[in-house]
């Protein structure tokens, strides 16, 4: 996400992460310290259990300070995850 939107981890005010409640092995949390983020306030939540809802996903949001237009931002999805947003990946 960082380098497909040019940003570094300094530009990287806070993340919100989620997991689809099938993931109970670990926390995002602790995946996005190992890449780097331990200085940065980060959220962890579960997604809400939707019948027929796509499995295995973790979500990020994330908050970064920067004066690009919202409609240059890359949104990532990967492994299928493309489907959570048809709009965005027709």
């Amino acid at each position: 996400m960082l380098d497909r939107n040019q940003i570094t981890s300094d530009d990287v005010i806070s993340l919100i992460l989620t997991a689809t409640p099938d993931l109970v092995s670990a926390f995002p949390a602790a995946g996005a310290r190992d890449f780097g983020f331990v200085d940065v306030p980060l959220l962890c939540a579960q997604e809400i259990n939707v019948h027929g809802a796509l499995p295995r996903v973790v979500r990020v949001l994330m908050h970064i300070e920067g004066d690009r237009d919202r409609e240059l931002i890359s949104h990532v999805y990967l492994r299928g995850a493309e489907v959570l947003r048809q709009d965005l990946h027709p």
